[in-house]
């Protein structure tokens, strides 16, 4: 059973962990919430599920404005090379939908299952912004939280300075 929102928050409060949550029409991309970025402060984020041919699973939370190179990401992760996982994988592991998903949707990741991969560009902002594994809100946190959010569901986080990509070599077949 996937947690609901309530969950989450409870979790939230459970690990000190002081939240603030705006609810908003459904937003599906990074463009559709730009209203939403003019009146929360601090990072906002986009999010990125990923399996490798191998079945290992990632999930990348980032900046909105950060450039994501999938092609060239799977040498620095050591994975085989990544592309979007599909829906039914989705929901099994992180319990949401495509258009939902977020950082938060780790609470789902029981058996951990899920690799996570934080920019380092996110902890430039005091707070971070991401669904409550829902798109009709959003919910703030601070930056350091984050991390404490992401040990407390038994993952490890790979912090990932995306800007890497832009000067590694081109990809070779």
């Amino acid at each position: 059973m996937h947690k609901s929102r309530n969950d989450l928050f409870d979790f939230f409060d459970d690990h000190g962990i002081s939240h603030s949550t705006v609810e908003h029409e459904p937003v599906f991309t990074v463009e559709e919430g730009q209203h939403i970025k003019a009146s929360m402060p601090g990072g906002h984020t986009k999010n990125l599920f990923l399996k490798d041919k191998k079945g290992q699973i990632v999930l990348i939370s980032a900046l909105g404005e950060t450039t994501i190179r999938i092609n060239k990401l799977h040498r620095h992760l050591g994975t085989q090379r990544l592309s979007f996982g599909k829906e039914d994988l989705l929901f099994e592991t992180l319990g949401v939908r495509p258009g939902s998903v977020t950082a938060f949707a780790l609470i789902n990741d029981v058996d951990t299952r899920v690799r996570m991969v934080l920019d380092k560009a996110l902890f430039e902002h005091e707070i971070v912004n991401f669904h409550p594994l829902l798109n009709d809100a959003t919910t703030a946190i601070a930056s350091e939280d984050l991390l404490k959010f992401v040990r407390a569901t038994g993952h490890e986080p790979v912090i990932f300075d995306f800007s890497e990509l832009e000067t590694a070599p081109p990809d070779t077949v």
